[in-house]
């Protein structure tokens, strides 16, 4: 059959050769790109369209017609070019496939000699088993070349580049191949050092690109997301002795790195807005960082230090500074409470940082926060209920905590409270002595004991005016004029400044039955009127009707004028009635310019100048029976503010008097040193060294203490 083919394949050669040279070419062309099909089918792994017999015929054919050499050029660009074509991906599926055809195989030849596998190989320490074998051989001729290795691991390592790009890859292929370098012992010297350098390298650089593009909120999403991605990569194929360092490694790049400049650029932002979920997700990736907390912890507390002393150290937000820190108080409570984890540590951060700021701007809070409790404790406040209330004065103690002038709070608190008392303004007795018993809590008994005598004196004064009722009606000339008298203990109220008026007579005469009345009661007292506290109701007859009037008594004394003639100049008032003249002016002005003008001004207007003249308004209309005429309320100058706060210090002054004579009287010698550390742990307000040493001198000058001779830091206790 050979030698018949062979002369076949002559004869048709050269009859090819000879007969039909002009055919060659095409011929030639032809069978080459039939022949070049199906190489690339054998390649590729696909079925031959054509006949095998053929094919081979046709090479011969070629290669009688004397154009081998062309034929094998080609036929090697052809294998070359499918080699060089072989991406990083077909060689990881071959390289895979072939792992498997391994594994495969070794289990199948481990069925067959596993009688031969569980006696001599077991038997036998020094014999690696049969599964064992398989693999070291594997490794030694496959795995263990240089450039097949190189091409796995590069291969594996694009794919999971590509994955982070947001590019789908085959995970299966990846674990199969990942799980091959591990059983094969050789995934951390081969892979695991080069994946997290190239992840070091990857991550180093986004986390530089996108600090400049984005806002901190969005790039707090992107890191949260990368980790999240890279923990599902571990689960999915990576080996799980890699998670500790690849997340690290994350961590460090994209936060350990940029800490200072993510708080620098954005927590402000987020604090201001009140962004509580990216807030949340900050703490939670600054706790996975090495030295994250303390840093996070500092700029919260220089936050709050800096957004605080803002609200205190601006006058002009003076009249909302309460409300605001309040705002602000529950503002952070709520930032500790629900994205920090109520961690211990920011909690008392945020305390520092309250009672830093609010005391950079001396006593001016603490009077602020006792006009704001009387705001909200005077009767008409309608904003909160008995419940709400009481919420308001629990926060407004935090804030009280923070502030080391009590004493000033003390003052202006009394003041306000003695307002609210005297004149029936208080809104709540409870809410009163709720937030006495608050101020007890938090301060102590000495503190509101002054505060408990104001309530006492009230309740003993109703007990008094029931007895002079009682001995008013066995009086034989019985007044028509109802008086109640509260009676103050001069130490326990604000001191007022005595103002002589001119009271009617029936009005003096029945205080005197008073007077007469108290001091048989209580012998040894004095009795000293003030004017300024009182009021009164005046029954009033207008063209409408009868009318009662609720005023003060400045007001009832300049109204009870018109009963004795028609108009009146301010001069002639001021006069009659003994009025200071500010306080004259204030009081005609409620009378004749304000909502019930019982007065008419002439000329009008609503400011009372000299001059002005004033009469009785007939034609008053008001559709009330009883009209409450407030006075016009002075603004608290600046001169009764400083000298409430004048008093405070001299009450002060006294305070560090007493306990150096205390102290001195107890150790009887003692270094100046040691004399300043026992004031500051006893005294209960702020104090400069300068001045604690200005009392100590005033002290030796009366001859209370005497320096030592020899000593003259060292103080003697003179007896």
């Amino acid at each position: 059959i050979g030698k018949y083919r062979s002369r076949i394949n002559k004869h048709c050669c050269s009859l090819f050769a000879t007969d039909r040279p002009k055919l060659a070419e095409n011929y030639t062309e032809d069978t080459w790109l039939k022949l070049r099909d199906a190489v690339g089918a054998i390649q590729n792994s696909t079925s031959i369209k054509y006949n095998l017999e053929e094919l081979y015929q046709a090479v011969e054919n070629l290669c009688s017609y004397k154009v081998s050499p062309t034929l094998y050029k080609q036929l090697r660009q052809v294998c070359e070019d499918h080699v060089q074509s072989l991406d990083n991906l077909s060689f990881l599926k071959r390289m895979n496939r072939c792992w498997q055809d391994h594994c495969r195989q070794t289990i199948m030849i481990r069925s067959i000699f596993l009688f031969l596998d569980r006696t001599y190989v077991l038997q036998n320490s020094l014999l690696p088993s049969i599964w064992d074998t398989g693999l070291e051989l594997f490794r030694t001729h496959i795995v263990s070349d240089s450039a097949v290795q190189k091409r796995t691991v590069e291969g594996i390592l694009e794919q999971i580049e590509l994955e982070r790009n947001g590019e789908t890859v085959d995970r299966s292929l990846l674990r199969s191949l990942l799980g091959m370098l591990s059983d094969l012992q050789v995934y951390k010297d081969s892979f695991e050092e080069r994946f997290l350098t190239e992840t070091n390298r990857l991550y180093a650089a986004e986390g530089q690109r996108l600090m400049q593009e984005r806002d901190v909120p969005e790039y707090l999403h992107h890191v949260s997301r990368r980790l999240e991605e890279e923990n599902d990569r571990i689960v999915s194929y990576l080996d799980q002795s890699t998670q500790k360092p690849l997340i690290s490694c994350v961590e460090k790049q994209l936060l350990g790195e940029h800490m200072t400049a993510i708080l620098q650029k954005g927590l402000s932002t987020l604090l201001d807005e009140n962004r509580v979920t990216e807030l949340a997700l900050l703490y939670q990736l600054f706790s996975k960082v090495k030295g994250g907390l303390p840093t996070l912890l500092q700029f919260w507390r220089d936050y709050i230090k800096s957004f605080g002393g803002e609200i205190v150290c601006t006058p002009e937000k003076d009249k909302d500074m309460v409300q605001e820190l309040l705002d602000f108080k529950d503002k952070m409570d709520n930032v500790a409470q629900t994205c920090f984890a109520r961690n211990e540590s920011f909690i008392n951060a945020m305390k520092e940082a309250f009672e830093t700021f609010i005391n950079k701007r001396p006593n001016k809070p603490a009077e602020l926060i006792a006009k704001y409790v009387d705001s909200k404790l005077r009767a008409g406040n309608k904003e909160a209920t008995e419940e709400e209330l009481e919420r308001i004065l629990d926060k407004i103690m935090i804030i009280f905590r923070f502030i080391h002038g009590k004493d000033v709070f003390e003052a202006f608190y009394k003041k306000d409270l003695a307002k609210r008392l005297l004149v029936g303004k208080s809104a709540s007795v409870d809410a009163e002595k709720s937030m006495l018993s608050k101020l007890k809590h938090e301060c102590g008994a000495a503190f509101t004991s002054k505060l408990e005598g104001m309530f006492k004196d009230m309740e003993l004064s109703k007990d008094i005016m029931i007895q002079f009722k009682q001995y008013m009606q066995n009086q034989s000339e019985p007044s028509n004029i109802e008086l109640t008298v509260n009676i103050l203990t001069m130490g326990y109220w604000p001191s007022y400044t005595p103002m002589e008026v001119h009271l009617p007579p029936e009005m003096v005469k029945l205080q005197e039955v008073f007077k007469l009345f108290y001091l048989g009661k209580h012998s040894g007292r004095k009795l000293q009127w003030q004017p300024t506290l009182g009021h009164a109701v005046l029954k009033a007859e207008f063209k409408e009707g009868k009318k009662e009037l609720q005023v003060s008594l400045f007001q009832t004394l300049v109204l009870l004028m018109f009963n004795e003639g028609e108009e009146f100049s301010m001069e002639e008032i001021r006069t009659a009635t003994g009025i200071e003249e500010g306080e004259l002016r204030r009081t005609l002005q409620s009378l004749a310019c304000g909502k019930a003008r019982v007065l008419n001004k002439n000329p009008r207007g609503k400011d009372v100048e000299d001059g002005d003249r004033f009469n009785f308004n007939n034609d008053f209309k008001h559709k009330l029976f009883r009209i409450k005429i407030n006075q016009i309320q002075m603004k608290e100058t600046v001169e009764e503010q400083v000298s409430t706060t004048e008093r405070v210090f001299q009450d002060r002054q006294y305070q560090i008097d007493a306990a150096v004579v205390r102290i001195m009287k107890m150790r009887k010698t003692l270094s100046h040193n040691l004399l300043v550390s026992e004031l500051y742990n006893q005294l209960k307000f702020p104090v400069k060294p300068g001045d604690l040493k200005k009392r100590i001198e005033s002290l030796i000058d009366r001859d209370y203490m005497e320096r030592d001779k020899e000593t003259p830091n060292q103080y003697h206790y003179v007896a």
